[in-house]
């Protein structure tokens, strides 16, 4: 088929991130990360939120694109082999939308394009990461509240690996509860609920453990008010940041990074890349 001969390009991976006004560098030092995995392939990031996009032009004049851009562009360049990147902790909202994106572009385009799980897919990598990030963030005299953002709609796809992640880490550890920001159990309509329980074992300080990929406007905003409600009864605080960064977030955790990066290596596998091909 002429068509075809226009894809003369080996492979690309196109990270699709949701994105953040103040915290975009954290997904391109993943772009960098990514890049030095994969030397052969070319890297290019996207970003979901419309908002984040026209913010970023607007505010610091730096031009980025959505996802179904970023693939026509891969798609003129003419790549043979296309991975795109769920940048997203749990199968869900975002998840779906790109894999809508993904299928939509598989009927015009004559590039072999796949797309990868979200972080927490699997319940072996959901399984062994909660545990490793539990460990690491917690002290012996204070109490954890996971915060995970949740999603609006009970029946949405994927709800279960957050169902598993809140049950998981109550389950591992008395010193553990959970909420959300805006999904099931949100933190503002269960606090005085929280406070009891924490109360009831003995607990004097909290610490508030944001399961957020980047510390961008959620963090800035919801876990501070949080922290601010908490201290009303006890010693309380955000987590400190486990890496470099002064804020804590789980995209440039070592853990995330793996997950993601085997996320890759399997979907190029799926694509009928062999592993002898891969570089990580």
């Amino acid at each position: 088929m002429k068509r075809f001969r226009h894809y003369n390009r080996k492979r690309a991976i196109v990270l699709a991130c949701f994105g953040s006004v103040i915290e975009q560098q954290k997904y391109l030092d993943l772009e960098e990360k990514v890049k030095e995995a994969y030397p052969d392939c070319e890297v290019f990031t996207s970003f979901s939120s419309r908002m984040v996009i026209k913010l970023l032009k607007k505010q610091k004049k730096e031009i980025y694109k959505n996802l179904p851009q970023t693939l026509a562009d891969v798609d003129m360049q003419g790549y043979k082999h296309v991975v795109v990147v769920s940048v997203n902790i749990y199968p869900t909202d975002e998840h779906e939308f790109l894999k809508k994106i993904v299928d939509g572009f598989k009927y015009f385009s004559m590039a072999n394009i796949g797309i990868t799980n979200a972080i927490l897919t699997t319940t072996k990598d959901t399984t062994v990461y909660l545990k490793q990030l539990n460990e690491q963030v917690s002290k012996e005299d204070t109490a954890n509240l996971y915060v995970i953002h949740g999603t609006p709609k009970l029946n949405t796809i994927g709800i279960d690996s957050i169902n598993y992640t809140s049950s998981f880490l109550e389950l591992i550890d008395k010193r553990n509860f959970t909420c959300s920001l805006e999904g099931s159990f949100p933190y503002f309509h269960i606090n005085e609920a929280i406070k009891t329980k924490i109360k009831e074992k003995g607990f004097k300080k909290v610490q508030v453990v944001p399961l957020l990929l980047v510390s961008g406007n959620h963090y800035i905003k919801d876990m501070f008010e949080i922290k601010e409600d908490l201290s009303e009864c006890f010693e309380a605080f955000i987590a400190p940041s486990l890496t470099n960064s002064e804020s804590f977030n789980l995209l440039e955790l070592e853990k995330t990074q793996e997950i993601i990066l085997n996320n890759i290596k399997d979907s190029f596998k799926i694509l009928g890349i062999s592993h002898k091909q891969m570089t990580y």
